[in-house]
């Protein structure tokens, strides 16, 4: 009986770290040497490499053999493609986003929080040149963002408390620091039914969100703008806030949502 419960520890021990080696890849580090992976979620690098092993197997990473660094694999693509075309929030919230883009000439996101960052899950790309980086999947801290703030404005306390525990890193001089200010923030966002971020996280650039709620009223996911200043600035985001929070609306209302 204690070699079985050992085993199962083992093996459970083991899916959990695989899973954490899944997570460390980003847009920002898209390729990762055993030795990094090792150094950085605490593991030996035997036990790296005989998961990485397992993994390749199954084609959830492959080894770049020009630096031997491993990448994510195709079925993971596989996995995410099905993911997003079984969400329904996804599928309702598409075609809004183009017609967002089309109307604001800025990129579009629907976002989800997942812990206490925000998550991007869609993206309407800007035809402009001069637009921000960013992509589906990103993480950023909510704090720091409109569509986090939202997301966190009409959440539970407790998140709050949450990204107060955590700390805040200053990216730019307007970024929110402590608890004060983000009370005070969540507290206008609520009143007012949108958020901004003026350059709260990148330097140059603005963007508005507004929330987005399912059936039963309970705010779900968030949906933003972003742009640089010199297109989104006093004279258009007073225009551009009234279309995001329309854009808010109908995907609320194609989830569901009836606003009496």
């Amino acid at each position: 009986m204690q070699k079985e419960k050992e085993k199962k520890d083992y093996t459970l021990s083991s899916v959990k770290n695989a899973l954490r080696i899944l997570r460390r890849f980003s847009m920002e580090e898209s390729e990762l040497k055993i030795t990094d992976l090792a150094k950085d979620l605490d593991l030996g690098k035997s036990t790296v490499s005989r998961l990485m092993s397992t993994l390749a197997s199954e084609g959830f990473v492959e080894k770049n053999p020009d630096n031997q660094r491993y990448r994510l694999g195709l079925s993971i693509l596989s996995l995410a493609s099905v993911c997003t075309s079984n969400f329904e929030i996804h599928k309702e919230a598409m075609p809004v986003l183009h017609q967002l883009v089309e109307k604001t000439g800025e990129t579009s996101h629907l976002a989800i929080l997942d812990g206490l960052d925000v998550i991007y899950l869609h993206k309407v790309e800007s035809k402009h040149h001069v637009r921000a980086f960013t992509h589906i999947g990103k993480r950023n801290p909510a704090y720091a963002t409109s569509s986090g703030k939202i997301l966190l404005a009409f959440n539970e306390e407790h998140f709050v408390d949450r990204t107060v525990a955590r700390g805040f890193e200053r990216f730019t001089d307007n970024t929110i620091t402590n608890r004060e200010q983000l009370t005070s923030a969540l507290a206008e966002i609520r009143s007012k039914g949108y958020a901004l971020s003026i350059e709260e996280i990148f330097e140059g650039v603005v963007s508005i969100a507004a929330p987005v709620r399912d059936y039963t009223g309970q705010v779900i996911a968030s949906v933003n703008i972003v742009g640089p200043m010199q297109r989104l600035n006093d004279r258009t985001i007073p225009i551009h806030t009234k279309k995001v929070i329309e854009a808010g609306k109908y995907i609320s209302e194609r989830l569901g949502y009836r606003s009496f």
